[in-house]
Order: structure tokens, then sequence, then C-alpha cells
């Protein structure tokens, strides 16, 4: 079990959060512990943590890998920050990352990866109604297009070429048969030219852009003065709000709620690629409560 999920810039986020022992830390994505349980190992502090993840299997294994006073919420990074918001939760330490796990994407039933022949659903939290089957064989071609152009950064000329295909070959039942659909509308290319299209799919069901959005500005606020924050993205989308975001939070002088660790993205290292390639796009931006 502890080999489910290999944390992404691990050392860089110890190194530059730097817990102590009796510091409180929230997770927003804790996912299968990875972050979580290094920087709990130093704080000790179990009773002040919070862990969050809308998974119920990475739920169901942080119950199981963690003491049971340590708060584990099942719920969206959003809904989490608002209830403890409103609670007056502060901490010392908080990360989120952004990115899908690897158990997601690994397995085959979740429907997250044109690798498997699967349902096309895609939803982190599978309590939700909405699926990757309801935008694919119901959104009109006009809401595909915008779909593929915003969350795929695909240009309009082939996003609408997409998007009037995939319209064409409804009903679509499955993850192998909307790949093979788009690779046949494709030219060759070193990355799968499904890529794009299933990443923006995604992001359209799991709402992932308007959640860091709205989620961003209660950080500062769940911050204690002094408190560290890090944010690991893995595209270019998630990846602009936060370096938005923390431009202006830090932009307004003494007032200024936060101040920038580091200017740019710490990124992983030939040594972390080597053993984890999934690293390979992962950014990592920190800032410090005034």
């Amino acid at each position: 079990m502890e080999k489910l999920h290999t944390p992404v810039l691990l050392s860089e986020v110890l190194a530059n959060l730097s817990p102590k022992p009796g510091e409180s830390y929230l997770d927003l994505t804790a996912g299968y512990g990875g972050h979580a349980s290094e920087i709990l190992a130093v704080t000790q502090n179990y009773k002040n943590a919070v862990l969050v993840d809308r998974d119920e299997f990475a739920i169901s294994h942080l119950k199981s890998k963690f003491p049971p006073d340590t708060d584990i919420m099942h719920t969206d990074f959003y809904s989490a920050v608002l209830q403890l918001f409103e609670c007056g939760k502060t901490f010392d330490l908080i990360l989120a990352d952004f990115g899908v796990s690897s158990p997601q994407l690994d397995n085959e039933d979740r429907g997250f990866s044109f690798k498997y022949e699967a349902p096309l659903d895609m939803r982190m939290d599978r309590r939700q109604n909405i699926t990757a089957s309801d935008i694919i064989n119901k959104y009109s071609e006009r809401e595909l297009v915008n779909i593929f152009t915003t969350y795929g950064e695909e240009p309009t000329g082939r996003a609408s070429m997409l998007a009037k295909t995939i319209v064409h070959h409804r009903p679509i039942s499955s993850t192998k048969e909307l790949a093979d659909i788009i690779k046949e509308k494709s030219k060759y290319t070193k990355i799968h030219p499904a890529t794009k299209i299933f990443q923006a799919v995604r992001i359209e069901v799991n709402g992932e852009l308007e959640q860091i959005k709205k989620t961003l500005p209660y950080l500062p606020k769940l911050l204690k003065k002094g408190g560290r924050l890090g944010i690991i993205t893995f595209h270019s989308l998630e990846d602009r709000l936060v370096k938005e975001y923390f431009k202006e939070a830090s932009s307004h002088g003494e007032e200024s709620e936060l101040t920038i660790i580091n200017k740019k993205p710490i990124i992983a290292d030939t040594n972390e690629l080597a053993i984890n390639p999934r690293a390979r796009s992962a950014k990592l931006r920190l800032a410090k409560r005034n």
C-alpha cells in the first residue's frame, strides 16, 4: 500500500515548507498521504492536522495510515477551506497538490486514462453525478469546442474538427473508443493526440480550475502569521492561476497578505525524473503569511 503513489517534489516541499515539531498542518489534497506522512513525521502534531481529499479510496487509505485523532475530511478542497474558515481554523503549514494521483490514473475503472478500455467517468469524487460520458455524449458541439480550447488549449480549428467528429460518432461509450476517434483524425505526434482532450474533459468534470480560483483567496486567511504555503501544479492553466494570485496577494506593500518565497517555480531534478517521470510537469510555488 505504501507504494500506491510517489509524491512529487517531496524533498523540495520539506526543505521549503520547513516543518517544525508541534506545528499545525493542512493538506488540501492529501491523496495517499505521501507528503503528509513526511511532514507529520516531523511535526508529530496529528491532533492539529487536517487531511482533505474527495476520492473515497484515498480517504479509506488515509484513515488506515494515520492515527484516529487526525482530522480527515472527505470533500473537495474548496468546501474544506470554507468549513475551516467558518470554524476559525488556522495553520502553520498548508500544502495543495493539484495533480491527479497515480492510483486514479492507473485504475482502469476510473476512466482517467486513454491507455485502458474503461467507462467514460473521470470523477475524482464518485458521489457527484456528472461524468465524462455526459460531456462527450450530451454537450453541444459549441460547448465541446469551448472546453477543448479553454481547458485543453487546443487550437480553435482542431478543437472544432474534433468536436464535430465526436458529435458525429455519438454515442461514445469508452475511453479507448474516444481516444481512437481522436487519433484517427490526428497527425502523428510524440504525445498521444488525445492527451489535451482528456485533460480538458477531466477539468470540466471535476470543476478543477473553478475550485482553484475560489480556493486561493481563502488560503492566507487559514495561515497563521509566518505560516508557509506550498502549491504544486501540473499544467500551465493551474500554474497561471497560482502565479497570478501570489503576485496579487504580495503586491500591496505592508498590507500584503503574502510574501513570495520563490520567484520562479521549483521543478523536479534529474534524479527524481529518473524514478518518477510523472513529476516532469510539476511546479512548486511557495509563499509566507505576513
